[in-house]
């Protein structure tokens, strides 16, 4: 317990650290030669905190670590001047499943109430809106709830305001790795956004324990009446996943449009090779989601182990196949002269 509380304080420090430099190494690049004393009033940080930030960027870069490829800060004479890697004056390329993705994130994030982000994030989709086109749109349109309403926005918007009143909330909660949808009582403590979603820490009565709940599978979230005292459960920061004895380790090999894998979910280890890919073992309680996730990826993955997972993917794989092949035939069947008088 201590060890774990340990760690989550540690990725709540890094995670103030990263938001720290997001927001001075963009002014510093505007402003080079600024002095240190007016980052550190600008800012409200000391000048030891500010230099050990900026000291962390003279390791940031990508491989190989070459002189074009490291971040170059300057401190002299009480000013600072920062000079961005090569790799950052290169657009970014989105792959077109890499950009649905995103655009899809970024619309569910944008219906967040009282966003501060929102101006900015709402001009980015903009630009991914014109990269896609309007023939992509239109069909996606046609797919799924594209927008900023909803019930995710209403559902996280009752939640936040349980948590800042102590609300006691009833919760239809839909389990993905299960295909389940549940009725829970939560007493929610903190909600946070981390990697496109929305998370929600709560104390979980139906299993009397813990959890972490993805905001956008909340259905619907219904005041009890109730109150509840906080637990001091960790929020901001804490890590996305919560091992267990019950985890079994599942080893992929990403190509690299798949790479972002390894970013989005809690792994163990994650090892380049020598053809590009990336060799990851990441943790799972529940195959079933595994063997979902797999089936977007669309064959930009190997399964390694278990040899079981592959089975399921398999199978998923058939009856989606019969399903859709069930629905073309729907749509194709002749209607008897019977079934068009009743129509009509």
């Amino acid at each position: 317990m201590a060890e774990g509380a340990s760690e989550a304080r540690r990725a709540s420090r890094s995670s103030e650290r990263l938001s720290r430099l997001l927001i001075v190494v963009p002014y510093v690049l505007r402003h080079p030669g600024v002095r240190v004393d007016e980052l550190t009033k600008l800012f409200d940080m000391g000048e030891a905190e500010l230099l050990e930030d900026l000291n962390l960027l003279f390791m940031s870069g990508l491989p190989p670590y070459g002189p074009g490829d490291l971040i170059d800060v300057q401190v002299e004479e009480g000013r600072v001047w920062i000079d961005m890697a090569d790799y950052f004056s290169r657009p970014v390329r989105l792959s077109r499943s890499e950009a649905l993705a995103l655009y899809l994130k970024g619309k569910a994030l944008l219906g967040a109430p009282g966003l501060e982000e929102a101006p900015a994030l709402a001009s980015a989709l903009a630009k991914i809106e014109g990269g896609l086109g309007a023939e992509t749109l239109a069909h996606l349109a046609g797919r799924v709830e594209v927008g900023t309403g909803g019930h995710a926005a209403q559902a996280l918007a009752r939640v936040r305001s349980a948590v800042e009143h102590r609300e006691r909330l009833e919760v239809e909660y839909y389990t993905a790795a299960r295909d389940e949808l549940t009725i829970r009582r939560i007493d929610p403590e903190h909600v946070f956004s981390a990697l496109g979603n929305w998370y929600i820490v709560a104390w979980d009565h139906l299993a009397d324990a813990e959890r972490l709940f993805r905001a956008d599978r909340v259905k619907t979230a219904r005041a009890t009446g109730e109150r509840f005292e906080p637990r001091g459960l960790l929020g901001p920061g804490r890590p996305l996943y919560t091992r267990s004895d019950r985890d079994v380790p599942v080893r992929l090999l990403l190509s690299p449009s798949a790479r972002w894998v390894a970013e989005y979910y809690e792994v163990e280890r994650a090892t380049p090779t020598e053809d590009g890919r990336l060799e990851v073992t990441l943790p799972a309680k529940e195959l079933a989601w595994v063997a979902k996730l797999i089936l977007r990826l669309g064959g930009e993955a190997e399964i390694l182990s278990p040899p079981e997972l592959a089975e399921m993917v398999a199978r998923a794989a058939r009856d989606t196949l019969a399903r859709y092949r069930r629905a073309g035939e729907d749509r194709t069947a002749p209607v008897s002269s019977a079934e068009k008088g009743h129509s009509g």
